[in-house]
């Protein structure tokens, strides 16, 4: 089976830094792209940024400039390094892999994170 583990959320005051990270770990070929949503206590999940297998990125017109999104490919991680945080990004974050092949079928699946809680007071 496929597990992904996010870390380092937390709280940090207004215009602080947080790095996020998400290890994919199990019987793994091959991860295609790999994104971070975020759920607000209330709100919808939403997409918050996007990377393709070959390094090309994205990211929620709410965070642009400010989150940028990265990847290790040989270690199966995914990064989100989150700058001038505002107490609106307070949210639980998740990784999502929506298509990892796993190794035995080379068939592909889709994986979440547990969440990582990040609270930015004022």
């Amino acid at each position: 089976q496929v597990q992904l583990v996010e870390s380092g959320g937390g709280l940090v005051q207004a215009g602080g830094s947080l790095r996020l990270s998400c290890a994919a770990s199990g019987s793994i070929y091959s991860i295609n792209g790999m994104n971070w949503y975020r759920q607000a206590l209330g709100k919808k999940r939403e997409l918050v940024a996007w990377i393709t297998s070959s390094g090309s990125t994205n990211a929620a017109d709410s965070v642009k400039g400010r989150f940028t999104i990265s990847r290790d490919n040989a270690k199966n991680t995914v990064y989100l390094q989150m700058n001038s945080l505002k107490p609106e990004d307070t949210a639980v974050y998740y990784c999502n892999a929506p298509e990892v092949l796993i190794t035995s079928t080379r068939i592909g699946y889709n994986y979440w994170g547990q969440g990582t809680q990040v609270t930015v007071s004022s």
